[in-house]
């Protein structure tokens, strides 16, 4: 298994995982500076002119943290493009992630040779989410240089599989780069990915309880208070299975124990569409970890502990 060389110097084996809404420069920015790659969904800056300014003002604001701390330099940042084709956005959010040479580009719902063929034009690296063993396979003949294994227990569109599973049938015939997505939400998690075959933890849920986070207070005070047991896995909110918080299912008025099964065609990320988000909120199962909100850079500091006590109780 080998990282590219952007990948090699993190202050902790992990990225940051783009989460619609919540990940914004503010969260990105403190993500990449404590250490870890931050990342956000292209969709997230609307109107769509706003992609340039956000992406302007992270690698201004990195740029200038670097020449402050030469000896602790940011982590590298990632954009995430929606390669599903009800996304009108794509390429127009492409040519200006080409433009401004985004390091690392994570695409979902799709693989797509044009992206991952505009993004090599560059020099950047293209990291594809999938859920199982074929997407893998598609991803990877088309481009991709590498996987974010998606696997039981992740938030938002999570799939089913172990993570256990899932990396074996990948890592049989792909040594290239993996993230591993799915209830990691502290140090031992990350260790515990590693030794799995994942290269990189890939973390969501537990930044959402952050102070830079562009969450609700609420959304944030749920995250802490809940645990695995408050999490529905269903297809009734995109169109797409994943997970959310149970509450806001019922403060939604609908049954959490009784939800229909929509059919994933429907499923549109056109500008403006995707608003149950905003009500019915995701999340990961490994939210129990989560105590308390957070400045990123504490929490980073926290997992970064955990995972050197893990490793000194391995021996590592």
């Amino acid at each position: 298994m080998s990282l590219p060389p952007l990948l090699r110097t993190l202050r902790l084996p992990a990225i940051a995982s783009p989460m619609f809404i919540v990940s914004t420069p503010d969260l990105v920015i403190a993500q990449c500076k404590a250490g870890i790659v931050g990342s956000f969904p292209a969709l997230n800056a609307r109107p769509a002119a706003m992609l340039d300014e956000w992406l302007t003002r992270i690698a201004g604001e990195l740029g200038e943290h670097n020449a402050r701390h030469p000896e602790r330099p940011a982590a590298p940042f990632a954009v995430n493009h929606i390669v599903h084709r009800s996304n009108a956005r794509l390429m127009h959010d492409l040519e200006v992630t080409v433009r401004h040479q985004v390091p690392l580009i994570i695409t979902s719902l799709g693989a797509r040779e044009e992206v991952y063929a505009a993004t090599r034009g560059y020099g950047g690296i293209t990291l594809h989410d999938i859920i199982n063993d074929g997407f893998a396979h598609k991803a990877i003949a088309k481009g991709a240089d590498g996987l974010i294994a998606v696997a039981a227990g992740a938030g938002g569109h999570a799939g089913t599989t172990s993570p256990f599973a899932l990396l074996h049938e990948i890592r049989e015939w792909f040594d290239g780069p993996i993230a591993l997505s799915g209830a990691i939400a502290s140090g031992d998690a990350v260790l515990a990915a590693l030794a799995a075959g994942a290269d990189l933890a890939y973390i969501g849920s537990a930044f959402i309880a952050t102070e830079e986070a562009n969450a609700a207070a609420d959304y944030k005070a749920m995250i802490v208070a809940s645990a695995a047991g408050d999490i529905v896995y269903t297809n009734a909110i995109t169109g797409v299975h994943g997970n959310y918080l149970r509450p806001t299912l019922i403060r939604a008025g609908l049954d959490p124990d009784n939800l229909p099964v929509n059919d994933p065609s429907k499923m549109n990320f056109a500008e403006g569409k995707p608003k149950a988000w905003k009500d019915i909120w995701g999340s990961g199962q490994g939210i129990g970890a989560v105590k308390a909100v957070l400045p990123v850079a504490a929490l980073v500091e926290r997992l970064e502990r955990e995972y050197l006590a893990a490793r000194r109780r391995l021996a590592l």
